[in-house]
C-alpha cells in the first residue's frame, strides 16, 4: 500500500480516537447536568476513574480478550487463559496490519475508548445512592472481562460474526452491553428517595445544571462523528462521508422526534426530552451507519426519538429510578438500532432480522447474568447502596470531603 494513503488512514483513526476520548468528557457534563449538586463531584470521579481504568484493563486484559487468536467453541475466546499485555506482532506499525488502515497502537487506543463507555453508561444510571468501592470493583471486572467477551462475538470474529449478525460501530456491542448492566444494576439499588411517592406518584427531581447537561450533548453528538466515523476503519472518503451524514440525520431527527412526542404527551417543550432523543438518534444509528441511505437515517433516529419518551415513561412505571434516561437511550434505542439493520438499508431481510434478534437476546442474557451475579455478590458482602443520611446529605460530603460549588464568600472577611 502507499505509504502516504497508510498515513492519512492512520491520522484519520487518530483523530476518531481523540474525538471518542472526547466523548467522556460529554458523558460527565451530561450527567452532573441532570442530576443535583450535592453529588456533582462524586459523578465527575467516577467518570474520571472509568476512563483510567478502562485504558488500562484493556492494555493488559481487554485487547488480547477482545480480538483472540481463536476460539472454543467460538464462545470463550483462546486468550482467556493468556491474557495479560500488549503484544506488537511483526507487521504492527506497517500497511500490513490491519488491512493497511492504521497501526497496532491505533488500533489498540481507539477499541480502548469504546471499552471505558460501557461503564460510563452504567454511572449515570445508578448517580446519586450507589456506593462508590462497589461501583468502582464493579466497572473493574465489567470492563475487563465481560465487554471484551461479547465484543470478541462479533468484532473479534466470534460465533455472531459467523452467524451472520451486523453491529458497524456498537449499539449493542457497547450501548446495550452497558444499558443490560444498568437495568440490572437500578433494579438492585432502588430507586432514590422521594422519587417515587407512598401515593403511586412520581416525585420530580430535576437536575441542577441544565446548560451543562446540554453542553454534554453537543459534545457527545461532535464525539460520535469519532465513534462512527472512526468505525470505518480507514479514511475512505465515500465511507466516512456517509457514515458522518446518516450518524448526524439520526440525531437530528431523534430530537426532533422526543420534543414532539413529548410537546404532545406532557403540553410542554421539554428541553431533557429532546437532548435524550437527539441520543437516542446516534445510539439508533450506530448498528447500520454505513449501509443506510438518508431516508432510513432519518426513519432510524425519528423512531429512536419516540422510543426515548416512551421508554423513559415505561421505566418510571416500572419504578426504576434513571436519572438521566440511560436505560431507555442505550438499551431500548441500542436494541432498536440493532433490530433496524434487518429492516432497513443494504442488509434488510428476515434472514437479517433473525440474526439481529439472536445477538441482541444472547448479549442480553450474558450481560444480565454476569451483572447480577457481580452485583449481587457486592450487595450481599460490601453493599451497594450508600446510607439514608449519606443520599440525603449529598455523596460529594460524605465521600471525598468536597463540594463541588463552595461558597467563597463563606471564606471572604
Amino acid at each position: 500500500m502507499d505509504n502516504t494513503l497508510f498515513t492519512v488512514n492512520n491520522v484519520w483513526m487518530m483523530i476518531c480516537t481523540a474525538l471518542v476520548f472526547l466523548m467522556h468528557l460529554g458523558f460527565s457534563l451530561l450527567e452532573i447536568g441532570l442530576t443535583r449538586q450535592k453529588n456533582t463531584i462524586n459523578i465527575l470521579f467516577k467518570n474520571v476513574f472509568i476512563l483510567s481504568i478502562g485504558l488500562v484493563l484493556y492494555a493488559l486484559v481487554g485487547f488480547n480478550l477482545m480480538y483472540p487468536g481463536s476460539f472454543i467453541y467460538g464462545i470463550l475466546p483462546d486468550h482467556f487463559f493468556n491474557l495479560f499485555g500488549l503484544s506488537l506482532p511483526e507487521n504492527g506499525l506497517t500497511a500490513e496490519y490491519a488491512h493497511g488502515s492504521y497501526t497496532y497502537w491505533t488500533d489498540f487506543l481507539f477499541q480502548g475508548m469504546f471499552a471505558a463507555t460501557a461503564a460510563t453508561i452504567v454511572s449515570g444510571a445508578v448517580a446519586e445512592r450507589i456506593k462508590l468501592g462497589s461501583f468502582m470493583i464493579f466497572t473493574i471486572i465489567y470492563v475487563g472481562i465481560v465487554y471484551p467477551i461479547t465484543g470478541s462475538w462479533k468484532w473479534g470474529t466470534g460465533w455472531l460474526d459467523g452467524l451472520g449478525f451486523y453491529d458497524f460501530a456498537g449499539s449493542t456491542l457497547v450501548h446495550s452491553v452497558g444499558g443490560w448492566a444498568a437495568l440490572v444494576a437500578v433494579w438492585l439499588l432502588g430507586a432514590r428517595i422521594g422519587k417515587f411517592k407512598k401515593d403511586g406518584s412520581i416525585g420530580a427531581i430535576p437536575g441542577h445544571n441544565i446548560p451543562l447537561a446540554t453542553t454534554g450533548v453537543f459534545i457527545l453528538w461532535i464525539g460520535w462523528f469519532g465513534f462512527n466515523g472512526g468505525s470505518v476503519l480507514s479514511a475512505d472518503p465515500g465511507k466516512t462521508s456517509l457514515v458522518l451524514v446518516t450518524t448526524c440525520l439520526a440525531a437530528a431527527s431523534g430530537g426532533l422526534a422526543a420534543f414532539l412526542v413529548s410537546l404532545f404527551r406532557y403540553k410542554q417543550y421539554d428541553l431533557s426530552m429532546f437532548l435524550n432523543g437527539v441520543l437516542g438518534g446516534l445510539v439508533g444509528i450506530t448498528a447500520g451507519a454505513d449501509i443506510m441511505s438518508v431516508s432510513d437515517a432519518i426513519l432510524i433516529g425519528f423512531i429512536a426519538g419516540i422510543l426515548i419518551v416512551l421508554g423513559v415513561g415505561f421505566i418510571d412505571r416500572l419504578k426504576l429510578d434513571d436519572p438521566v434516561g440511560a436505560i431507555a437511550v442505550h438499551l431500548i434505542c441500542g436494541i432498536w438500532g440493532t433490530l433496524a439493520v434487518g429492516i432497513f438499508g443494504e442488509l434488510a431481510g428476515w434472514d437479517q432480522f433473525g440474526h439481529q434478534i439472536i445477538g441482541v437476546v444472547s448479549i442480553g442474557a450474558f450481560c444480565m447474568t454476569s451483572a447480577f451475579t457481580i452485583l449481587m455478590i457486592l450487595k450481599k458482602t460490601v453493599g451497594l447502596r450508600v446510607s439514608e443520611v449519606e443520599e440525603q446529605d449529598g455523596l460529594d460530603i460524605h465521600e471525598h470531603g468536597m463540594d463541588a460549588y463552595p461558597d467563597f464568600r463563606l471564606n471572604q472577611h
